[in-house]
């Protein structure tokens, strides 16, 4: 993975991801020496969003599966968080 400089950064502004992320999915903008951010393409990003969705979707349903999920009311789910201690 391509690493970027802050100062890198300053100076070449975009050019200086686009010519990174001509090498890789992925670049890491570092601060004062160390890694901070990553930045890749959009392609990239809805991806792992894609990903992100599909993985909370499979633990709703080994919960519900499982027992775990609370069939209620909008009216009785207020009522049980209201209930709930903070």
């Amino acid at each position: 993975m391509k690493a970027i400089t802050a100062n890198e950064l300053k100076t070449r502004g975009v050019a200086s991801i686009e010519s990174a992320l001509a090498e890789g999915d992925e670049a890491i903008i570092s601060v004062r020496g160390k890694e901070r951010y990553v930045v890749m393409d959009m392609e990239a990003y809805n991806r792992l969003r894609v990903c992100e969705l599909e993985a909370a979707l499979y633990e709703a349903r080994r919960e519900v599966d499982g027992g775990q999920a609370v069939t209620e009311s909008v009216e009785e789910h207020i009522d049980r968080l209201r209930k709930m201690d903070p």
